[in-house]
């Protein structure tokens, strides 16, 4: 029986492992080998390499909204999107609320988690720590891991000839990026075109002599700022549209996906998607465009060598390169893991449903956060929280271990490309949030919702795919889940309204003709979510809504 639970880190998953073990009644430890919470998203000057934490200018890619705990919304005076030091704030908030902090021991490291000699049948682990140079053994019924995804740096030098032996400019990783002053006036070639790549560039083309970014993908870019004003991510990620991608072929719902994109601009025409490549990724940068348009950002294919003082790109072109800025990624590694544990798997796609090592005698280690969505990760990674810490109250049961090593054999295999792990962790945020909820017991019924509350399913179907929405039913039921996410595009506009300016539209009387119009659409939809979406269904069978 799980009582005593070690978490390993104060992050986001951290937090959210705490509370939800505390909900089930269990007896969880953090450890956090830094003085405060947060994780990467504690801000910090230092770039030693040991403390990772994101740059001084970062806002969030997802809205407050759709990425918040889902029993707990953003202050609504907070804006849509956030700097680093809002985002800490609302986290020191919840652990307040929710009396975590008196849970987690701060400046202590995990430096091993090790199967006790029983571990057959006992499913326990020996957990070894350090505060201030002083060690200690520890015996805990379970462990969540909560260290994430950005744990070591990625650079891929070996695909860089030349950047070691004839390069001599400076090169660094973006982890050890905090602010642009430091490249002032110089040539700087930023190497990959993720949303980091994408942002460092644009800040570093307001002080750099020239910027060139280098990509060797075909890449979208999309706007925060979508239809009418609104957050994208709350007008784009719905259960509707995650029911159309699932109804149509991928190639119809790509050349939808596709026209869409270049209503903005033509991504070919900046050279940097076009619509007869189907592998793509997908970027979050409202500047980029404008800064690629202005000169100010310079996009180059992949680099071929480097020169003493220059990048040579496989196009033939050369360019006098002072800095290197490497956006490539990170690893994820678990050393405080013992090797038997850590041989398991290389990947989240080695872990039943990305969160547990089939092949254990007991099921009791959960790897937490090792996700990238298409949405938030808060939201998955408390979605995770709380399954795990019903399967650890006992309330939620696993499979056995060969149906686990079936379903974790049918996933597709690992992508060639590197870093392999960053391609690993993308899925959809919907179909993978709404998998997980299944298994915890607290996905949302549309077919319910309709014949109880019409005017609630209307806003679930269509509307944000919100987190509230997986408070609504089972167990950990909220009370507030209903009218937060009624008055979610309220909490939206609140912090917009600083200057009140006559509205002539009736909002209330659209809102009705669309409930008329889209009602019998919505029980179709219901019916079909009723017939399909039975238990067990996978993200490889059909939709999670």
């Amino acid at each position: 029986m799980v009582r005593r639970v070690a978490v390993i880190g104060a992050g986001v998953g951290g937090l959210v492992s705490v509370k939800c073990c505390l909900d089930e009644g269990l007896e969880p430890t953090c450890f956090e080998r830094n003085e405060d919470i947060g994780g990467l998203w504690c801000y910090t000057d230092s770039t030693d390499g040991e403390r990772i934490s994101v740059y001084r200018s970062v806002i969030t890619n997802t809205s407050k909204e759709m990425s918040c705990f889902s029993d707990f919304p953003y202050p609504e005076d907070f804006p849509s999107y956030l700097p680093h030091n809002l985002v800490l704030r609302y986290f020191r908030m919840y652990a307040q609320h929710f009396g975590l902090l008196q849970h987690i021991r701060f400046k202590t490291t995990a430096l091993s988690v090790r199967k006790r000699p029983d571990f057959a049948t006992s499913g326990q682990w020996e957990v070894v720590t350090e505060t201030d140079g002083i060690q200690e053994s520890h015996i805990f019924d379970a462990v969540m891991v909560c260290t994430g995804h950005y744990q070591e740096m990625y650079l891929p030098l070996a695909s860089f000839p030349g950047i070691n032996t004839h390069f001599k400019g400076q090169y660094l990783h973006s982890q050890a990026y905090k602010d642009a002053e430091a490249f002032r006036g110089k040539r700087v070639l930023v190497i990959g075109i993720g949303n980091t790549g994408g942002d460092l560039s644009v800040e570093l083309s307001h002080v750099a002599a020239k910027v060139f970014l280098s990509s060797r993908s075909s890449t979208w870019v999309l706007s925060r700022v979508s239809d009418h004003g609104f957050p994208m991510d709350m007008v784009n990620t719905t259960r509707f549209n995650s029911f159309l991608d699932w109804l149509l072929p991928s190639a119809i719902m790509n050349r939808i996906k596709f026209r869409k994109f270049n209503s903005w601009f033509n991504h070919t025409n900046y050279g940097l998607a076009s619509t007869k490549n189907s592998n793509f990724k997908v970027i979050v940068n409202e500047e980029l465009p404008f800064c690629l348009l202005s000169g100010a950002i310079v996009l180059k294919p992949k680099v071929k060598e480097f020169t003493e003082n220059s990048a040579v790109f496989e196009d033939g072109t050369i360019e006098n390169i002072d800095v290197v800025l490497f956006a490539t990624g990170y690893i994820s590694s678990f050393p405080f893991l013992e090797e038997s544990v850590r041989s398991l798997f290389k990947d989240n796609r080695w872990l039943y449903k990305c969160i547990f090592p089939p092949q254990l005698e007991k099921p009791t280690l959960a790897i937490i956060g090792l996700i990238q969505l298409t949405g938030s990760v808060m939201v998955g990674t408390e979605m995770q929280a709380r399954w795990v810490a019903g399967i650890f109250a006992g309330w939620n049961k696993l499979p056995p271990t060969s149906r686990m090593m079936a379903d974790v054999l049918k996933r597709k295999p690992p992508v060639k490309r590197n870093p392999p792990e960053r391609e690993n962790l993308k899925m959809s945020f919907i179909s993978y949030t709404s998998e997980i909820a299944s298994c915890a017991g607290v996905k949302p019924s549309m077919l319910r919702l309709l014949l109880t509350d019409p005017r609630l399913a209307l806003a679930v179907f269509f509307g944000p795919c919100t987190p509230y929405q997986y408070r609504l039913m089972g167990r950990g039921k909220w009370s507030g889940a209903r009218d937060a996410i009624l008055t979610q595009w309220q909490r939206t506009l609140k912090p917009l309204r600083t200057r009140m300016v006559d509205d002539f539209s009736d909002s209330s009387s659209g809102w009705c003709w669309m409930c008329l119009l889209v009602l019998p659409a919505a029980l179709m939809a219901g019916f079909l979510l009723s017939k399909y979406h039975q238990p067990g269904w996978s993200l490889q069978t059909g939709p999670q809504l």
